[in-house]
């Protein structure tokens, strides 16, 4: 399977160690992080999901669409520490609404 439908990959966005790029740029590298972080910290202890964490949740995407999107219209460049921070934030509200989902859906 390709990459390449997940991700841009564009090296000036992506990570390097000694060379060797990351295999999505850094804003998914935040995304997947934090939703993994999420994910295991939710197999590790119960929550109780609530419209107030999903409205948390929600927010938690903003950041993310915003430094994105005003990049996309070039009102200013973004790096790849802020892509990364913002896609954490984004992967872990992500990570919180998927869980909810599956919360809704099997206590109904």
């Amino acid at each position: 399977m390709k990459l390449k439908y997940l991700c841009h990959r564009k090296p000036e966005r992506t990570f390097s160690v000694r060379g060797h790029y990351f295999p999505v740029c850094s804003r998914c590298t935040g995304i997947y992080t934090g939703a993994f972080a999420y994910f295991l910290y939710a197999y590790l202890t119960v929550i109780e999901y609530d419209i107030t964490l999903i409205i948390v949740a929600l927010l938690m995407m903003v950041p993310t669409f915003l430094d994105g999107f005003t990049q996309l219209l070039g009102y200013r460049e973004s790096n790849n520490l802020l892509r990364f921070s913002t896609g954490l934030a984004a992967g872990v509200g992500l990570g919180v609404l998927t869980k909810a989902l599956k919360y809704f859906i099997l206590h109904l």
